[in-house]
Formats: C-alpha cells, structure tokens, sequence
C-alpha cells in the first residue's frame, strides 16, 4: 500500500464525518479528490480487503442497557432450518452458529437481543420459543454485564 493509499485508509478508520458528503471531507483531509477515495473503497473490495464497509451502532447510548446472548443446544439436524429462522427475526441482531465444547459447553446456536429492560428480553425468548416451536431445546440467557470498547479494525503499518 503507497503512502496516499495508507493515509486514506488511516483517516477512513476513524469514521466518517457526520456531512453530506463524507467522502469529499475524507478526500480534503489526506488530499486527493472524492472520487480517489471511493475508487480506494471499491478497490479494496474488490481485492476482498474490505469485506463491508459498515458502522458501529452504540447501542447503549441508545438506551439498549439489558442485552443478551441466548445460546442454544439444537441437534445438529435442525440446526440450520432453526438458525435461518431465527435470523429472519426482526428483534434478533445476531445470529449464528458456533461447535459445541463438550462436555462443558453444549450450545451451539447463538443470537444476540438488544433490549432496554430484562423482561422484554424474556417476553421476546417466549414468544422466539413458541414461533419457532422451539420450548423442548435447552437454552441460557446471558446477559451482557459490562460493555467493552467497539472499534472498527485498525490498519497498523510496519
């Protein structure tokens, strides 16, 4: 990566601008024009580079404070069927499916509720439970305790 190439992708990894045109504003601060950094964008896509250019939603700044990972014990055989429906769940963030670590750790479906009280979190698992005919599989609810920082990867030269 050239010089110009690191500077958009150091000034791009902090976030974009809250602006109309975030790119141009990209494109004034390291020097180039808008259309250099969307080329740049595009270019790292297409080398799968970028895999998604995305943000991070924070969301217990938005008030979302009871969040919890429900993970799962499905028999492999409906796994799948079970974790595409889940997915398709407007209230669900997250959803995937992980090997299970026996004996210790049985689950192997997880998906993830962003919720701002507790109890919405366990009326939405009862109604997800009964939807998807899903009471009779062992479940557990971890609530999240903390939160940690959410960054974006960094790019890091030599």
């Amino acid at each position: 990566m050239n010089k110009q190439e690191q500077k958009i992708l150091f000034e791009l990894q902090k976030g974009l601008p809250l602006d109309k045109h975030p790119y141009l504003r990209v494109a004034e601060k390291v020097g180039c024009s808008e259309t250099d950094i969307l080329r740049f964008i595009k270019n790292k896509q297409d080398e799968k580079i970028f895999s998604r250019f995305g943000l991070i939603v924070m969301h217990r700044n938005l008030g979302y404070q009871h969040n919890a990972m429900v993970v799962w014990n499905i028999p492999d055989a409906r796994v799948d069927v079970i974790a595409n429906k889940m997915a398709e769940i407007k209230c669900i963030n997250l959803c995937y499916r992980r090997p299970r670590v026996l004996p210790d750790w049985p689950y192997n479906l997880f998906c993830m509720i962003h919720a701002k009280s507790r109890k919405y979190v366990h009326d939405t698992l009862t109604n997800i439970k009964t939807e998807l005919d899903i009471s009779h599989y062992p479940c557990a609810v971890l609530f999240s305790e903390k939160a940690f920082k959410q960054t974006g990867a960094k790019y890091v030269s030599n």
